[in-house]
């Protein structure tokens, strides 16, 4: 199948300046991982340049292989129970309002990381009394007791991804389960109501956009206050090719859908990802 190039909306340009080096110094010295360098999140100049970062624990390496990303799937690390001190120095050394904090999934670990999560929160909280803490988790295999876990450190936004559409669910993330994601979700509603809850998808994988109306209606009917779409890109040759490409006003279309819906904060946009200026629900 032949692929059109990318859209001229698709270019970015490369990270640099003084904003980027600073960033990078931190997260070196303070050995911790970015989602925005390990993902090859299109927006790492714009948000490196603004200072702000979304931190990846629990290593660098996933126990799942999905087919859209570039995280290195292979046998995970030991847990470190210095890193939640360490991320949390970053994030005062930067200085960050709001900072979000998310993994790689530990399908090896009795509570699928939900610990570390917890410990990160409050780690931030101490060392930066003040800053929002939104987490972006993995499914912890649907376990409940895991989620209150992180639930109970009080993150500002709780978020889980889709990722794809629900019909291209089993197909990209072969190991995952639509079902089990949106159940995670309404459970964090069940067990606080006043949690804010958020999700996300990329589109482009090969989705009608009756299935993505779809998806968003299911995200929808489990109580999910922020929505986030964005444009699917190859990050390399193994991973799922690109479909098509959706035009900015088409995204503007979703977005105006979305809040139709219901959904009271919607990102969407062809480089929009689910932590890309998260901290704009603050108002």
């Amino acid at each position: 199948m032949k692929i059109e190039r990318k859209p001229p909306w698709l270019k970015v340009k490369l990270p640099s300046g003084g904003g980027f080096q600073k960033l990078k110094g931190i997260i070196n010295e303070n050995r911790v991982h970015t989602i925005c360098h390990e993902a090859m999140c299109p927006n790492v100049a714009e948000c490196s340049g603004n200072g702000t970062a979304s931190f990846l624990i629990l290593g660098d390496k996933c126990s799942r292989r999905c087919l859209y990303c570039n995280v290195k799937s292979a046998a995970p690390d030991k847990v470190d129970s210095s890193e939640p001190g360490r991320v949390a120095n970053a994030v005062k050394l930067l200085d960050l309002k709001y900072v979000v904090i998310t993994s790689v999934t530990r399908d090896d670990l009795p509570d699928g990381g939900a610990s570390m999560f917890a410990g990160t929160i409050r780690a931030i909280n101490t060392a930066l009394p003040g800053c929002k803490v939104e987490v972006l988790t993995p499914d912890f295999m649907g376990n409940v007791e895991a989620l209150q876990l992180a639930l109970e450190a009080k993150p500002f936004v709780f978020a889980h991804n889709v990722e794809a559409a629900m019909d291209l669910f089993d197909k990209v993330r072969p190991q995952g389960d639509f079902k089990r994601s949106l159940d995670i979700l309404k459970e964090a509603k069940r067990i606080n109501c006043r949690q804010k809850t958020k999700s996300g998808m990329m589109i482009g994988l090969g989705e009608s956009k009756g299935q993505i109306i779809m998806t968003m209606e299911a995200l929808r009917n489990c109580e999910v206050d922020i929505f986030t779409i964005g444009q699917y890109l190859q990050p390399s040759k193994s991973n799922c090719r690109v479909a098509r490409y959706y035009s900015p006003d088409e995204f503007l279309e979703l977005e105006e859908a979305g809040y139709k819906m219901g959904f009271s904060f919607v990102k969407a946009g062809p480089l929009v990802r689910s932590s890309y200026l998260a901290d704009e629900v603050l108002g």
